[in-house]
Formats: C-alpha cells, structure tokens, sequence
C-alpha cells in the first residue's frame, strides 16, 4: 500500500478530506497564516533548491528544462529517502503550494516522482 497524492494551493480553504498536508515550497506562501493553513509539515527539504527555483522564476519557459533539473535534485536528496519512509503507510497526502500556474510547479514534478517511487520501491 502506498499513499494517494492529491495537489492543492496554498490559498485553497484546507479541507478535512486533504488528509495529511504538506507543504513542499522552500518559502512560506505570502499572505497565508500559519494557523489557519494547517500544513501537517513543512518539507523544505525536499522542494527545488534555492539556486533551481531562481532561474526558473528568471526564465518561465524553461518548464521542460525545470523539470529534469527538479527530478535530478529529488533523486540524490536523502531527504526523499526519509519522507517515503514517514509516509509510505499513510492513505492520503496533500502536497501544497503557492504558484499560480497549477499545470507547471514544483509539486507536479514532486507528485509525480513520489508515486513512482511508491509504487516500484514497495512493489
């Protein structure tokens, strides 16, 4: 068994069918208060570097490029290593983020390459 990944923004009201909510941006969403977002865990860890994040923001059309640069990133961080291990009993997690481009952002990359390692690492 492993998880569901959902994905949600930061500004969307938090849900009790969200499951386990995690925000996997490396800043803290502008303008969201902590108590009332209910983030289960902030994994800063596992989200672009800061260096990655930069150049994307610098250069929005590199999308392709972003997201080759992001899985490399994802699969030498122990990080990762970790948070499959906390989570791979867990029925549902939420991954939350703040970009406004809901078809090009960090937790698309990051779902993805989470469910693929659920799936072939407990199979």
């Amino acid at each position: 068994m492993h998880p569901t990944i959902k994905l949600k923004r930061a500004y969307e009201a938090p849900d009790k069918t969200d499951g386990i909510r995690i925000l996997v941006d490396r800043l803290w969403p502008r303008g969201v208060k902590k108590e009332e977002a209910h983030i289960d865990e902030w994994a800063k860890d596992i989200a672009p570097s800061t260096e990655l994040r930069e150049s994307y923001h610098d250069a929005p059309g590199s999308w392709p490029e972003f997201e080759k640069k992001y899985k490399a990133e994802l699969k030498h961080n122990e990080a990762v290593e970790v948070f499959i291990e906390k989570y791979q009993q867990e029925k549902l997690l939420t991954l939350i983020y703040a970009k406004k481009d809901e078809e090009h952002n960090n937790a698309l990359v990051l779902k993805e390459y989470l469910e693929h390692a659920f799936t072939h690492r407990f199979h």
